[in-house]
């Protein structure tokens, strides 16, 4: 058997509405259909493929981390996402991807669950002035 693409990632939350602000507001998924499942949550798409589910009512993890280390989106308008970050207050790690081919921007965070995002955001886009 082999993988034929990502599918999804599952995001633990105590606060449903604070989980949705962030990922539908600031970073612009969109919230759509999901099953009547027995427990709160939601799932949010790009597109049509929903890349997100939201479990709420579960007690999160002592390491909100676990094992898994982060989750990346691939992103466009860069400086329009660190002015949204910088505006609610969220910090970021920006760096270029040093290797072979085009250096991308790659921008980390921390939900308001503790899971780490990354953005991936083409190498043809504009740095922030101050970077």
């Amino acid at each position: 058997m082999a993988i034929a693409g990502m599918n999804h990632f599952t995001v633990l939350t105590t606060d449903l509405e604070l989980t949705l602000s962030f990922y539908c507001g600031m970073l612009g998924l969109r919230q759509g259909l999901r099953p009547p499942f027995q427990f709160p949550g939601a799932w949010l798409y790009c597109g049509d493929q929903a890349v997100l589910h939201i479990v709420a009512g579960r007690p999160l993890p002592q390491d909100p981390a676990g094992v898994l280390d982060h989750m990346a989106f691939s992103a466009d308008d860069l400086n329009g996402t660190i002015a949204r970050l910088r505006a609610a207050g969220v910090e970021y790690d920006l760096r270029r991807l040093v290797g072979t081919g085009p250096q991308i921007w790659q921008m980390f965070f921390r939900d308001p669950n503790g899971a780490r995002v990354e953005l991936d955001f083409a190498a043809s886009e504009p740095g922030p002035i101050d970077y």
